[in-house]
């Protein structure tokens, strides 16, 4: 079972602005596919992370109006969100590697 999470428009500001844990927001596009490559890794990372950290997805063919206002001009984009700022991106595909880094310090833990 999955706990990534899918958010819209309308839910953008409960699902990450307002989170209690730090967000990693994987902007993707379901015919895209790098993002369909990155999906099992942030599934993976979603379970490890579980409690510490939210994965939360945007399509950005359903939800322009968020890719327009976070200047997403390729996919996959991942942002990072603590707070309810933006503290890292990254554009294209991620490492797992890469990504359990970046989750590891957002929220605190060692690597």
């Amino acid at each position: 079972m999955s706990v990534v999470y899918h958010t819209s428009a309308e839910n953008f500001s409960r699902d990450v602005l307002s989170s209690p844990v730090p967000v990693l927001v994987d902007f993707y596009a379901d015919w895209c596919g790098p993002c369909r490559m990155l999906a099992p890794t942030l599934d993976k990372l979603a379970v490890e992370f579980s409690g510490k950290a939210r994965i939360v997805k945007v399509n950005v063919d359903k939800e322009p109006e968020l890719a327009t206002q976070y200047r997403v001009s390729s996919i996959p984009a991942l942002m990072f969100i603590a707070d309810g700022k933006v503290v890292s991106q990254s554009a294209g595909a991620a490492s797992e590697v890469a990504l359990r880094r970046a989750l590891n310090q957002l929220t605190g833990a060692a690597a």
